[in-house]
């Protein structure tokens, strides 16, 4: 007598990346989100995420990023929820925010995460900013408050947390979102090219996902800018997808039956000592 008789399939929830060079044309990187997103509805995906600075990017910072910033009521957010009520699709996405802070007009890196119904449910605001490896994204951008709860939603029927880029060298950002409840931890990036920075993209990605027991999706931008490789992670460390240079899209089947197993497995998250706070 087969014991599986009568027990149902696991379901999973299809959770897609994107992988694209955006440039400094607005109207040209929507087009080009758009056919990312279709392509991943059109195959399935209930969540798409996409690279870091998606909105626009015109390589090193300058004052470009006062030009092309704008508030999330915007029209690339609009473009975004229009885009994702149509295609019957989550989308996360990187974009250059617009203050309203007359003491400091630097714009914000944000994510947005954006239901499948058009509504905003989650706005992340870059906390980390990359002042390493001969940059200084703090001359451009202002960072978001380290004090703000953790960015979560549900999305599909899965807790999502969100973080960006730099923020991956941080643990203690996963850890904080993981404690707040995040099952799969979106990470929006343009991860720049350099020696070693490859490795360390797969590397810090992983570690993020084994030690915090969570599915990450890493979603970077192409070269020759940054590293590509967009992936999703297991809780236990697989690489189920890894993109390499391709732009496109790819799809991973996230099951959180196999998050609860992980973490029944190795408690890891319920036997460790010490906490996390903002500083």
């Amino acid at each position: 007598m087969d014991a599986t008789a009568g027990v149902p399939e696991p379901v999973g929830v299809f959770v897609a990346v994107g992988q694209f060079g955006p440039g400094p044309n607005p109207a040209g990187n929507v087009d080009a989100i758009r056919e990312l997103v279709e392509a991943a509805s059109e195959n399935g995906a209930k969540i798409i995420v996409l690279p870091e600075y998606s909105s626009s990017f015109c390589g090193a910072l300058g004052d470009w990023v006062n030009t092309f910033a704008e508030p999330l009521s915007g029209p690339f957010v609009t473009a975004m929820r229009a885009m994702a009520a149509e295609c019957d699709i989550a989308v996360i996405v990187g974009l250059l925010e617009s203050s309203n802070d007359p003491a400091d007009a630097r714009p914000f890196n944000t994510v947005v995460a954006i239901n499948s119904s058009g509504d905003v449910l989650a706005r992340y605001r870059k906390v980390h900013l990359f002042d390493a490896f001969g940059s200084k994204e703090s001359d451009w951008i202002q960072p978001g408050n380290p004090e703000e709860a953790p960015e979560l939603c549900q999305l599909s029927g899965i807790t999502v947390g969100l973080q960006t880029c730099y923020d991956l060298r941080f643990p203690e950002v996963t850890r904080r979102l993981v404690d707040a409840g995040a099952e799969l931890v979106a990470i929006p990036s343009e991860w720049i090219a350099g020696p070693k920075k490859a490795h360390h993209w797969v590397a810090l990605i992983a570690a993020r996902a084994i030690e915090n027991l969570v599915f990450v999706a890493a979603a970077d931008q192409i070269a020759p800018v940054a590293v590509g490789m967009s992936r999703v992670i297991s809780p236990l460390g697989e690489t189920l997808i890894d993109m390499g240079q391709t732009a496109g899209i790819a799809m991973a089947e996230v099951f959180i039956d196999a998050l609860t197993d992980a973490r029944r497995h190795n408690p890891a998250l319920q036997l460790r000592r010490y906490g996390v706070s903002p500083l």
